[in-house]
């Protein structure tokens, strides 16, 4: 799976505003979510994002 900066993905939990979908803001050894439903950041790290990251749902090219 091809995950860069600015995807939109869809977690296989959801936030607790209710929406499953994240974009995508830093790539590292932490992964930095912005919540599309709230706008709520949150930082997880690499191994567990790639493993809650179910599709990428767009992939932030214009």
């Amino acid at each position: 799976m091809e995950i860069g900066v600015g995807n939109i993905v869809k977690m296989k939990k959801k936030h607790p505003c209710g929406s499953d979908t994240f974009r995508i803001s830093r790539i590292g050894m932490d992964f930095k979510l912005v919540c599309t439903g709230c706008g709520r950041e949150v930082m997880i790290p690499r191994r567990s994002a790639e493993k809650a990251i179910k599709k990428i749902l767009d992939n932030g090219e214009k």
